[in-house]
């Protein structure tokens, strides 16, 4: 819901014309989202554990009812505005409290001290500045625990937080957020050299897939893998010299 409410605001910036099928359709998901708000899932790699309060999911329904004011506010829809406002705060709150450990960074989930590389999207969808202490401590501690070999992996599979057994490759997704998150921050020199790196992954027709075996030196999972090339798409479009919004 957060990505379709951040995707279709960017699209109102954009200058795309808001219909009111599809303006109904966005109160209808906020209405969905205040259902389920109290509601623990899988998080985005919808792992196959116990289901926790994810930090990047909480920060995703933030983004939903964050859009939701702004299209009222600044777009000039019609929607209960003081209420997503209320529950947008809420998220907020609550992600302060129980998404940020005692060292500071932010969490994979509440009451744990776990990252996830889900975090870097934080920036991406405004919940926080790129440079925000928080975050500078959470790619800290991401590059700390998740970045193998050059390439970064999803979350410790130690942790056993996905109920799985064994290991898993770098995930290609993850490490172009990486690479937005160094530009950001004027990290310049580190995008540039992991954002090469990655684009010497490519196969013959120039394409990448879900994941990198570094031993075996061939990509695997899902070939292509769009995930991969929207970000991809997202880090080289913040290494060129103009300031871009989050989006």
């Amino acid at each position: 819901m957060g990505e379709v409410m951040v995707t279709l605001a960017a699209a109102r910036s954009g200058g795309a014309a808001e219909s009111k099928f599809a303006w109904s359709l966005q109160r209808q998901l906020l209405v969905f989202a205040e259902e389920q708000i109290d509601r623990p899932d899988n998080g985005l790699w919808e792992i196959r554990g116990e289901p926790h309060m994810f930090t990047h999911s909480r920060g995703m329904m933030w983004a939903a009812f964050d859009r939701g004011v702004q299209a009222v506010e600044k777009d000039g829809l019609e929607g209960p505005v003081q209420r997503w406002r209320g529950l947008r705060d809420r998220l907020r709150n609550e992600i302060d409290q129980h998404g940020v450990s005692k060292d500071g960074h932010f969490t994979q989930f509440y009451g744990t001290k776990e990252v996830d590389a889900s975090l870097l999207l934080l920036p991406q969808i405004g919940f926080c500045a790129p440079d925000d202490p928080r975050m500078l401590a959470t790619v800290e501690r991401i590059e700390q625990d998740l970045l193998h070999g050059g390439l970064l992996h999803r979350y410790r599979t130690e942790s056993g937080v996905d109920g799985l057994g064994g290991d898993e490759s770098p995930f290609l997704a993850c490490s172009f957020w990486l690479v937005e998150q160094y530009a950001a921050t004027d990290r310049l020199d580190d995008a540039n050299e992991l954002m090469d790196r990655l684009c010497s992954l490519t196969n013959d027709v120039g394409m990448l897939s879900e994941e990198y075996d570094p031993v075996a030196r061939r990509q695997i999972g899902n070939t292509p893998q769009a995930f991969s090339h929207l970000a991809l798409v997202r880090a080289a479009d913040a290494l060129t010299p103009e300031v871009h919004e989050p989006r």
